[in-house]
């Protein structure tokens, strides 16, 4: 790892550990967001992922059991790597999730697509994500939308650091 990167990593964990939503109840308008986002893409399930340390813990969650899983199954690692989402249309055809618990075992991952969300100062805090048990196609305007959806959580995140100022 350079030591940039590790840099960059260190404060991206203090952004999100600055926003104090680890470990908390769900959000109502959070929910509202992932609830609505479920119902536009018809998918299976959707979540606001937080990518910590070690982990990725879900601030909302619909249809997913679990409140978060080790960070080196997540999905959600990976993307927020990339500049805006990841999209992922079929996870057995993807050399990097293949293998994966969360594709070879339950919930049976095989359509991905997540939009980053960020801290106030621009730190990658995790992303609103859409997961389908079956491939899908992402269309430009599938992607759009997701990152409409995906900004007001990411305002649902920040609102707290912008009502501390």
């Amino acid at each position: 790892m350079k030591a940039s990167q590790h840099v960059h990593e260190a404060l991206r964990l203090k952004a999100l550990k600055d926003l104090n939503v680890l470990d908390t109840p769900p959000d109502i308008q959070l929910d509202a967001i992932t609830k609505a986002t479920q119902e536009y893409f018809g998918c299976k399930i959707c979540l606001v992922s937080l990518i910590a340390e070690d982990r990725q813990w879900f601030k909302s969650r619909q249809c997913l059991d679990v409140s978060e899983t080790p960070r080196n199954i997540s999905f959600c690692t990976y993307a927020i790597a990339e500049e805006e989402y990841l999209i992922v249309p079929n996870a057995l055809e993807d050399n990097r999730f293949s293998n994966n618990e969360l594709v070879q075992g339950a919930p049976f991952i095989r359509a991905y697509a997540g939009a980053i969300l960020r801290s106030l100062d621009g730190y990658e805090l995790g992303t609103l994500c859409v997961i389908h048990d079956s491939p899908r196609a992402f269309s430009a305007e599938d992607i759009d939308k997701l990152r409409e959806f995906a900004k007001l959580a990411e305002a649902v995140l920040n609102k707290n650091i912008v009502e501390d100022i």
